[in-house]
């Protein structure tokens, strides 16, 4: 019956390959149900409750992607936008997280309305991909630089004089973290599967080592138990006093631009790599793809977590063999049963996570190789918004910055039939942000 439903052995597949695909893909992307509740916890949400709506939002958008869309590619709260929920928006502007889960529902809801109209696609394809590689980069270093600076690793620390020092690298907290660092790094070399995973979980077990006080055990001893309760963060929305406001306007307009071609460049990248793209170079059933993010997104918000987008750990599934929406299946149903063993997962260290969150930013990194370095009209914006990111501690200054520097440089440089509409519409917003100090 499921060979039936998905065309498993017409595509070229059999069933113990989609189900090897889909626990490849799941022991790829699993550190979410750890660092995800780690990132929004920081933004002052229940670690807890966190950690079970980030696999409810999982399963229900995975279900879609692989009931509807009937693809092998996997969904989850993404990294990145989680860094901009809890380290921008609740951090640097100082926003509530009830706030910032309305700009995600409202990002869903918009990508529902986007989806079924079938302009996503042409929204994405007005930016110009120097840009959009940039932004992946420039993710990456501000993530690996949140896992190098957090208080309990620390291998970053404020300076006096300058801005940044090295910190004490004989801490226990530091000391974990480059061995997390080094230990994904050999297996990920090695091609071992699941490598993020092993190394997370090789980590939290060596902070166990007495003297070094960094994984502490569960309070009761249990490894099973039922799921946290979502009570503190189910449904927890801000009223129109504060949805009117320049300053929600700018922290949606993120969350939507950042999302929007993210998702749809890793279902590109994915579905190439699987061999499953139309003669036209399109992804099949495009569409259908899109709206398990989009719904993923919605349902998540509701449920109390970031963005919900699709993972590019799925070619870890795709090179496993995995071709139809059994594998993503079978990634909704592992995202089920660890619900039930979330005293697992709240045992894993910062020093962990921070670990996994410079690997993640290592990965983030191989965009850079696509950007045009001899056209400086290029290469300029590009930069400038893969540096600034880290150096503000903000994803939405560096789109900011290279945005903005984009048009003005294509303008002055003679070159503005390079850009269009679109582009000058986005410019202008950050124009007006910065004129009037929107979300300063």
């Amino acid at each position: 019956m499921l060979d039936k439903f998905f065309n498993i052995t017409g595509l070229g597949s059999t069933m113990k390959t989609e189900i090897v695909a889909g626990l490849t893909t799941f022991a790829t992307m699993a550190y979410i149900l750890a660092v995800n509740p780690y990132f929004l916890s920081v933004a002052g949400m229940d670690y807890g409750a966190v950690m079970t709506a980030t696999a409810l939002s999982a399963v229900i958008a995975t279900l879609v992607m692989a009931l509807v869309a009937k693809l092998p590619f996997a969904l989850a709260p993404g990294m990145g936008l989680n860094a901009f929920f809890a380290f921008t928006v609740c951090g640097v502007m100082g926003c509530s997280w009830q706030l910032a889960l309305t700009a995600v529902l409202a990002e869903g809801i918009i990508f529902l309305l986007l989806t079924f109209f079938n302009v996503r696609e042409a929204i994405i394809n007005s930016i110009p991909k120097n840009i959009k590689h940039a932004i992946s980069v420039g993710i990456g270093l501000f993530i690996a630089f949140i896992g190098l600076a957090h208080q309990d690793v620390a291998i970053i620390v404020q300076g006096q004089g300058i801005p940044v020092h090295m910190g004490n690298l004989h801490a226990p907290g530091a000391l974990l973290c480059i061995a997390g660092i080094i230990i994904i790094g050999v297996l990920h070399i090695r091609k071992v599967k699941g490598a993020i995973l092993i190394g997370l979980l090789l980590v939290t077990v060596l902070g166990l080592i007495p003297g070094l006080g960094v994984t502490s055990l569960p309070k009761d001893g249990s490894i099973v138990s039922l799921p946290p309760s979502l009570e503190p963060i189910f449904f927890k929305f801000v009223g129109w006093d504060e949805i009117l406001s320049w300053k929600f306007v700018t922290i949606l307009f993120v969350f939507l631009f950042v999302d929007m071609f993210d998702t749809v460049g890793t279902l590109v990248g994915v579905a190439s790599k699987a061999n499953i793209l139309t003669e036209e170079g399109k992804v099949p059933r495009a569409k259908q793809a899109l709206l398990a993010d989009a719904v993923g997104t919605t349902a998540g918000a509701m449920l109390g977590t970031s963005t919900v987008t699709t993972y590019v750990e799925s070619a870890a599934g795709v090179a496993e063999g995995g071709k139809t929406g059994m594998t993503s299946l079978t990634v909704a149903i592992m995202f089920f049963l660890a619900l039930f063993f979330t005293p697992l997962f709240t045992m894993i260290p910062a020093a962990a996570s921070s670990s996994v969150l410079v690997i993640i930013g290592i990965f983030m990194m191989s965009p850079i190789t696509k950007i045009n370095f001899d056209d400086y009209s290029e290469f300029i914006p590009a930069f400038l918004t893969m540096i600034m990111m880290p150096f503000t501690y903000s994803i939405a200054e560096g789109i900011a910055f290279g945005m903005l520097s984009y048009v003005v440089l294509k303008v002055l440089t003679g070159k503005y039939k390079d850009l269009n509409i679109a582009m000058i519409c986005i410019a202008i917003l950050f124009v007006i942000k910065y004129v009037y100090n929107i979300g300063e």
